[in-house]
């Protein structure tokens, strides 16, 4: 599956918060096991990427900074995940990796990549041909990742 630049609309549980996406994303999701994305939402972290120039966010929102390269966000009002970002020097979004779960037209969106999987829940394996990596992999392509939470 290519990038998209199609509109996709998504909203939090309660509607507070809704997310428009209006120019280049990837309709496929990403996963992640690592043990921070674990404890965020409780099994695993699931993602689709898209540019900071295609999202618009209306809404009141939380962020909270879990490491010194990234931020988490989600609706004050019903604790739903918003997304995961990779921030700059001055906390601004690089990109937006979104929680697909917000939108509807993420529901036929095959699965792209995996990573941490070696830290995986023995709950939630998942099954298909995508890209997998390691902890050590992943971390050995990123080495700005200051390690996973033991």
């Amino acid at each position: 599956m290519s990038p998209s630049a199609s509109t996709l609309t998504g909203h939090c549980l309660c509607g507070a918060v809704t997310i428009t996406v209006a120019g280049h994303h990837d309709p496929r999701v990403g996963a992640c096991h690592c043990r921070m994305c674990q404890r965020w939402t409780g099994g695993l972290f699931l993602c689709f990427t898209a540019d900071v120039s295609a999202v618009t966010v209306t809404g009141e929102v939380t962020r909270y900074r879990s490491s010194s390269f990234a931020e988490r966000a989600f609706c004050p009002r019903c604790g739903s995940h918003l997304w995961f970002n990779d921030v700059d020097d001055a906390g601004q979004p690089k990109g937006y990796e979104l929680m697909p779960g917000l939108f509807d037209a993420a529901r036929a969106w095959p699965l792209r990549s995996e990573i941490y999987v070696d830290r995986a829940m023995a709950a939630v394996p998942l099954a298909g041909d995508h890209r997998r990596k390691t902890r050590a992999e992943y971390e050995a392509d990123n080495p700005f990742i200051e390690g996973d939470l033991e």
